[in-house]
Parts: C-alpha cells; sequence; structure tokens
C-alpha cells in the first residue's frame, strides 16, 4: 500500500551510476497494514488462491509485498506494493519482494487493491493509471471491506474496461479463471459453477460435520434395529433362533 519513493541507498563518495545492486533478494519496503480487516483479506485471499492451486507449480500469489519495476533495473526508483497479487506463469517460491528484472519482466496478471479512507484516492486514480499504462496488469479489482464496494477492471486494447457484474454481483476473473465475489463481508473466490472456494478452516469444519452427522446417523440405525428387534420380540419372535 506504499506509494512510490526514492531509497538513500548510496554510500559516501559514490555517484548513482557506481553503486551495485544486489541480483535479488530485496527485501519489501511496505509499512504496516492499516487495520485487522485488511490484514485478514489479504491473508485470507493468499491462503485461499494457494490451496486452491495447491497441485500447481507455475504461480506466485502474495499480498503488501514490494514489486521493484525500475526501467533502470535499480531498486532506489519506481516499487509499489499492491495489497494482493498474482502472476502466473512463473516460479512457486518464496520471494522477499517482486524485482521485475529478476522475473522475466513479468509483471502481475491481477492485483487487487483493499480500500481505506487513506487509499481510496490513490488506489482509484494513480494506481490504476501505473497498473494499466506501466505493469499493463490484465485483472485489477478494488474491494472496500467496510462498505463492501467491490469493482473490477480487465485490460482491453491497453485501457482498462469495467466488468459488468453478474446477477449475484460477482465479477470474473479472466486471468483466474474464477468469480470475485462478497460472502459474510469479506472478498471471496468462486469457482465457474458459482461455488464458494473454501478455505483450510471451513473444509475441516466440513469434514467435521460430515463425521458428525455419519455417527448420528449410524446411531439412529442402532436404535432403529433396536426398536425392531424389540417389536419381534414382543410378537415372540426370537431373531436368534431363526
Amino acid at each position: 500500500m506504499s506509494e512510490p519513493a526514492t531509497l538513500e541507498l548510496m554510500s559516501d563518495g559514490l555517484t548513482e551510476d557506481e553503486v551495485i545492486f544486489p541480483p535479488g533478494d530485496i527485501l519489501s519496503d511496505e509499512p504496516p497494514l492499516e487495520s485487522d480487516l485488511h490484514r485478514e483479506q489479504i491473508d485470507l485471499l493468499i491462503r485461499i488462491l494457494k490451496l486452491w492451486w495447491r497441485e500447481r507449480q507455475d504461480f506466485y500469489a502474495s499480498g503488501n509485498l514490494t514489486i521493484y519495476y525500475s526501467p533502470n533495473q535499480k531498486k532506489s526508483e519506481h516499487f509499489r506494493g499492491p495489497d494482493f497479487f498474482v502472476v502466473l506463469g512463473t516460479e512457486k517460491k518464496d520471494r522477499k519482494s517482486w524485482v521485475v528484472w529478476q522475473e522475466d519482466g513479468k509483471y502481475p496478471n491481477l492485483i487487487v487493491e483493499i480500500l481505506s479512507s487513506s487509499t481510496r484516492v490513490i488506489d482509484k486514480g494513480l494506481k490504476k493509471q501505473v497498473y494499466q499504462d506501466t505493469f499493463r496488469t490484465p485483472d485489477y479489482f478494488w474491494f472496500d471491506p467496510v462498505t463492501m464496494e467491490l469493482q473490477g477492471f480487465h485490460l482491453v486494447d491497453g485501457k482498462y474496461q469495467e466488468i459488468q457484474p453478474t446477477t449475484d454481483g460477482r465479477l470474473w476473473s479472466q486471468q483466474l479463471e474464477l468469480y470475485l465475489g462478497v460472502y459474510e463481508g469479506k472478498l471471496r473466490f468462486f469457482t465457474t459453477e458459482n461455488q464458494l472456494i473454501l478455505s483450510s478452516e471451513e473444509l475441516a469444519e466440513q469434514e467435521s460435520l460430515r463425521a458428525q452427522q455419519a455417527e448420528e446417523r449410524a446411531q439412529q440405525a442402532e436404535q432403529e434395529i433396536a426398536r425392531l428387534r424389540e417389536v419381534l420380540r414382543t410378537q415372540g419372535i426370537d431373531l436368534e433362533n431363526i
């Protein structure tokens, strides 16, 4: 959620052209998130997508992580940290930041910004312009965790065009081939069949419920068998002698 800035990294007596920048492993430079709502929302999107694509090895999903994109390949200029982003066609591994010139020139395929009172204007203005004109990110969304405002854009001929919502208010991401929509106050992913993609906690809860229901059905079956045995016994029929 940080804005463009310049890092003072040059040693005394060296010109900018003489500074040797490391080939990679550049630390992210993002400020703390503004609220629990923002942190929980970003974490939820990352965890669910990684779980959904757990068999895939060709993507990177992260959030509140610096993207360095200097045309001069310098970490001292031109960087920005989206709240949530996904890069396709890349190696699935942990990173300390996303350095475009170290990643075959790849920019995010999808970006989601979580709006706040202090970032709303920039997310809808300057950041949108950068993601459209410089990043050329195909899918851009923003979501307000307080008002539930959700809006999305897809890059068409170099310009963002608004994505029209479904009757359920969900927005299609061509890059993820998933819908984005609001569920219980959170931005969530949905399948092409409009099924909610569950988190690991929800999957565990669902499995626990299934096990509980199976146990209840087994108990009910045992009780029914016992009842039938008693009915037969009162009629003088002993099942053990049959």
